[in-house]
C-alpha cells in the first residue's frame, strides 16, 4: 500500500508540474489526450496485453480439463498471466506497466490478462484469493505465482531470470 501511495503522490506531482508549464489556451486534458494519442500511434505495431477467456486459456496456455493432474504449457514463448478485476486499485496501477512490458518484450513473452469477475472458473482453478495475482510461466518448467502489485523493476527482474533465463 505504501508503494501505491508513493506512485499516486508522484503522479499527482507530475500532473501538477505539467499543468504549471502549460501555455496558451490548451487545457491539461487536451495535452494528456495528445500524449496518449501519440504514444498509442508509436506503439500500435507493438504487442499489447492479451485478454483471455476460459476457452482461449484452454487452447493457448494449458488445457487443465484434458490434463488435470499435469501442467502442460501450450505456448511457444514464456508468459505472464495477470489475474485481475476492473474494480481493483492495485490491478489498475500495474495495468500500464504490463502494457509497457508487453511492448518492450514483444516477440519474447506473452502477457495475458484474466478478469476474475468474468472468468471465475479460471480464478478458482488457480486458487486466486487476492488480486492482482500473477502467474509467471517459463517454458518447460512449473509456473510460479506472485501476489500483489509489483514495481516495473521487479517485473523486469522476474522476466529476465524466471522467464528468459538471462541471469
Amino acid at each position: 500500500m505504501k508503494k501505491i501511495a508513493l506512485f499516486m503522490v508522484l503522479g499527482i506531482i507530475t500532473l501538477a508540474s505539467c499543468n504549471a508549464k502549460e501555455a496558451g489556451n490548451k487545457t491539461a486534458q487536451n495535452e494528456i489526450n495528445k500524449k496518449e494519442n501519440n504514444s498509442n500511434s508509436k506503439t500500435e505495431s507493438k504487442m499489447k496485453t492479451i485478454h483471455l477467456t476460459k476457452a482461449e486459456f484452454l487452447t493457448k496456455v494449458a488445457n487443465y480439463e484434458a490434463n488435470p493432474q499435469e501442467w502442460k504449457y501450450l505456448g511457444d514463448r514464456p508468459a505472464i498471466i495477470d489475474f485481475y478485476a476492473d474494480w481493483c486499485g492495485p490491478c489498475k496501477s500495474i495495468a500500464p506497466v504490463l502494457e509497457e512490458l508487453a511492448a518492450e518484450y514483444d516477440g519474447q513473452i506473452y502477457i495475458y490478462k484474466i478478469n476474475t469477475e468474468t472468468e471465475q472458473e479460471l480464478a478458482s482453478v488457480f486458487g486466486i484469493r487476492s488480486i492482482p495475482s500473477l502467474l509467471f510461466v517459463p517454458m518447460n518448467e512449473a509456473p510460479q505465482m506472485a501476489q500483489g502489485a509489483m514495481p516495473k523493476s521487479a517485473f523486469k527482474e522476474a522476466i529476465e531470470t524466471v522467464l528468459l533465463k538471462k541471469k
